[in-house]
């Protein structure tokens, strides 16, 4: 006889309604400075460090090529980054935050913090990074 699903007790099912809630919540902000939730994860990138290569912000944001290509060039039509050529190989680009680009990034790095800080709320400072921690092994 198998298990019985339970919708309340399913890891899948709560850490998407979490996630879902942090992606409205944060989406909201980022419409107030022009962007998309789909950008971000190339920002935080090279918020992180510029000069990486398309398939390494890739790698890092755990994001698919193609939709890096894509991402990247709206990123380059809304003038935040440039692309530059790699002395080393034809194919291969740089990818560097424009003047604008930087700009954003004091404006914009407090609003994920301020959402996780609501989100984690309900919980004891120790339970928080209990979950962090957690989380992180899962995603290692």
């Amino acid at each position: 006889m198998s298990k019985k699903f339970e919708r309340q007790a399913s890891f899948g099912w709560l850490t998407n309604v979490i996630a879902n809630r942090a992606a409205r919540k944060f989406e909201e902000q980022l419409k107030k400075q022009g962007l998309t939730l789909a950008l971000w994860p190339v920002l935080m990138c090279l918020f992180e460090e510029e000069g990486v290569t398309q398939s390494e912000i890739a790698r890092k944001s755990m994001i698919e090529n193609s939709t890096t290509t894509r991402t990247l060039d709206k990123l380059v039509k809304l003038s935040l980054v440039e692309r530059q050529s790699d002395p080393n190989s034809r194919r291969s680009f740089h990818i560097y935050l424009t003047e604008k680009g930087r700009a954003l990034q004091s404006q914009l790095l407090p609003i994920p913090v301020a959402v996780n800080k609501e989100l984690l709320a309900p919980l004891s400072a120790s339970e928080q990074k209990e979950l962090i921690r957690l989380l992180q092994k899962l995603v290692n």
